[in-house]
This record gives structure tokens, C-alpha cells and sequence, in this order.
């Protein structure tokens, strides 16, 4: 592969790495495993379980297993066919899914607040009418 090429499917290997470890770690499909993860995460007698169990509450951790998947899946590797390439590979996709997720989050906090905005505005003039 070119490293045009390379560089092309480092941004679109990022986007499932991103979807999966944001879906995990963050909705309302996960909702029930995820606190079970929360409570262990904080309240296991021993450290190392403590930090399993964070391991699936945190999108940034998470999605470091779920980079290690996908470039089994998908053998991709980065200006090197050998380890070095999996190591460069493995942490820009993280670093890349990472800066997704960050867009993300940001345009869902965007859009919750102009919807709380819209909503309140609502009712100032529904309670506008009512005294008139």
C-alpha cells in the first residue's frame, strides 16, 4: 500500500473503533453491563478487577481493546509491514477514533442544549398566551 492509501484507511479503520467503543461506553444499549462495570470498577476488594471493570466504562480505554480487534481483523499496519507498523498503526487509530468521539460528543452537547433552549423558549410563550 501507498501511503496515501494508508493514510485513507487509518481515517475510515478509525470510524468503527470509535462507533464501537463510543456505543459501549455510552449508550443506553450497554446501559445495565455498563453500570455493573461502574460498580465494580469502584467498589471490588482487589485492584486489578477494580480496573477491568474500568476498562468498560472509559471510551478512551475501551477503545484501545477494541483498535487491538479490528487490526486483527483487518491485519492493517502503518508505514511498516512489520510490528513497528502495528504499534503506529494501533495508537493513531486510537489517537484518530479518540478525536472522533471528541466531535461527536461535542455535536450531541450542541444539540441537547439548543433542544433545552427551544424547549424553554416553548414554554415562556405558552405561559405568555396563558396571561393573555
Amino acid at each position: 500500500m501507498n501511503q496515501e492509501h494508508e493514510l485513507f484507511w487509518l481515517f475510515i479503520l478509525a470510524i468503527p473503533v470509535a462507533s464501537i467503543a463510543w456505543t459501549v461506553t455510552h449508550e443506553e444499549v450497554f446501559r445495565e453491563p455498563r453500570e455493573y462495570c461502574v460498580r465494580q470498577s469502584k467498589e471490588a476488594p482487589r485492584l486489578l478487577k477494580r480496573k477491568f471493570f474500568y476498562l468498560f466504562t472509559c471510551e478512551f480505554c475501551f477503545s484501545h481493546y477494541v483498535t487491538v480487534f479490528i487490526l486483527f481483523l483487518t491485519n492493517y499496519t502503518l508505514y511498516h509491514d512489520d510490528w513497528r507498523g502495528y504499534i503506529l498503526s494501533g495508537f493513531s487509530l486510537v489517537w484518530i477514533a479518540n478525536f472522533y468521539m471528541s466531535i461527536y460528543n461535542k455535536i450531541r452537547i450542541d444539540l441537547k442544549t439548543g433542544k433545552l433552549i427551544s424547549k424553554k423558549q416553548e414554554h415562556i410563550l405558552n405561559e405568555q398566551k396563558k396571561e393573555d
